[in-house]
């Protein structure tokens, strides 16, 4: 049988879980499996496993509960590993680095900000701040709307203002929150949001961040801002992508993670 894998902690902190169902359908009790000062969050694997929202939510609930005692190292949803004995040696292997990146997480949480453009509100802002735009957008209205090409060049020039604001509010984003956050990541560009930004928070600090962002929200009204969290420390269980990858590929990870 092959084993599904949550996350990592402290074996002190994992005795603490109890009675949780994890993936599959019928859901698969949690169990924990132990290595020196580690322990591994898991439960048998299912035989087939896709991202549905019942089993993604399954995950995320597995590592709250296990984040309730202690630090929790996230692993991505759907890793897989061929049995537990691998997994354990996994731990074994890996003991030292796995134990600085639970030492380097304690009392942290992840939050993630997703920011997008209010339409309407970007366009009158960005007509606003550009002479060039809004004499074309004058002289074309004079003109009863203007000429093929005048058009072209006006939703041209709209476009191009439009991107370089996106750009200039991402950057904005993680200027003014980072001071706030031990650490920031920001996703690829392609997501499909303006801004895709995962911050470590202590937790002690969660408050703080969170009015920075709803003081964002009042001074910059074009600006649409979701925030996530408190998380696992998905964006941050490794600072070097190699060490993450290979944990991942050690485990046997058949999926990438997904966002709930």
């Amino acid at each position: 049988m092959s084993t599904y894998v949550y996350g990592i902690t402290h074996a002190s902190h994992a005795s603490q879980l109890k009675d949780v169902d994890g993936v599959g359908d019928p859901p698969r009790p949690v169990r924990v499996l132990h290595e020196g000062e580690l322990a591994a969050i898991v439960s048998d694997a299912p035989e087939e496993l896709r991202p549905k929202r019942r089993d993604l939510l399954a995950h995320q609930r597995v590592l709250d509960a296990a984040g309730q005692a202690g630090v929790i190292l996230p692993i991505r949803f759907a890793s897989v590993s061929p049995s537990d004995e691998t997994v354990m040696t996994v731990l074994a292997d890996r003991a030292d680095h796995l134990l600085e990146r639970l030492r380097a997480l304690e009392g942290k949480a992840e939050y993630n900000l997703k920011a997008n453009h209010n339409e309407e509100a970007a366009l009158q802002l960005v007509v606003a701040d550009n002479d060039e735009i809004r004499s074309l957008a004058e002289a074309n209205r004079q003109a009863g709307g203007g000429s093929h090409e005048d058009k072209i060049r006006l939703g041209e020039m709209i476009a191009a203002a439009l991107q370089a604001r996106e750009a200039a509010d991402a950057a904005m984003l993680q200027r003014e929150l980072g001071p706030v956050a031990e650490a920031v990541s920001a996703a690829p560009s392609s997501t499909g949001w303006l801004a895709n930004l995962s911050f470590l928070i202590d937790r002690d600090s969660a408050g703080q961040f969170l009015d920075a962002v709803d003081r964002l929200r009042r001074q910059h009204p074009h600006l649409e801002l979701r925030v996530s969290g408190p998380l696992p420390p998905y964006s941050f269980v490794d600072d070097a992508s190699e060490h993450a990858q290979g944990t991942a590929e050690a485990f046997g990870a058949e999926a990438e993670h997904h966002n709930v």
